[in-house]
């Protein structure tokens, strides 16, 4: 699986590192980091940061 931001649409509420914060981060410097290609075990934390985005840039791509 892996992990899209479309970093056009983000506007970093942060709601993803709250829902998966040990795969998704906002750095001290306001940018936003996350695991691109996480452990398949880490799927329904990823579902629920997805779902948890208020505009909706996150997306996974099985693969």
């Amino acid at each position: 699986m892996k992990v899209l931001v479309n970093m056009d649409r983000c506007e970093y509420h942060g709601q993803c590192v709250f829902a998966a914060p040990d795969l998704f981060d906002i750095t001290d410097d306001g940018e936003l980091e996350w695991v691109e290609s996480p452990d398949p075990t880490r799927s329904e934390a990823l579902k629920a940061a997805v779902g948890a985005c208020p505009v909706q840039a996150i997306t996974l791509q099985d693969g």
